[in-house]
């Protein structure tokens, strides 16, 4: 009988642990998109993914109701000369973010469906490598207020 009872909590240990950490979803954070006076095709969106989670996660892929396409992009300077390249997957480490900032990966907002004002509220959706969503909503600031 004593064998039972220090078998039994580990394996309920060993149950409940994967399954809490596919619970557990990155967050996101101080998301924000720079407005871009007139009619522009393009805008760019900024902010941090936080994974407080015991594993890592991969972000394969980004939308919003709000433009026809959203890409994860990093620029980089390659031979004194700046180059944006989109990212096909970004992974998180276990207890680690993923900072989108001006001048580094960041969100390109590609065919806006509505021209968007200070202060909007905009949402996009992550889509994560096992099939899980995590959404997140972007503030549209003025860059000058900044």
């Amino acid at each position: 009988m004593k064998r039972i009872s220090v078998v039994l909590p580990l394996f309920l240990v060993a149950l409940c642990g994967p399954a809490a950490a596919r619970d557990c979803a990155p967050q996101v954070r101080d998301a924000w998109i720079r407005l871009i006076p007139g009619g522009m095709p393009m805008q760019a969106g900024f902010g941090r993914i936080e994974n407080r989670c015991p594993n890592p996660v991969t972000v394969v892929s980004a939308s919003s109701p709000a433009y026809g396409s959203v890409e994860l992009h990093e620029t980089r300077i390659v031979d004194g000369v700046s180059r944006m390249r989109a990212v096909p997957a970004l992974r998180i480490a276990a207890d680690g973010n993923a900072t989108l900032k001006p001048g580094g990966l960041h969100l390109m907002l590609m065919q806006p469906h509505a021209q968007l004002k200070e202060g909007s509220k905009v949402a996009v959706e992550f889509t994560l490598s096992d099939g899980r969503k995590v959404l997140g909503e972007f503030q549209v600031r003025n860059p000058a207020a900044l």
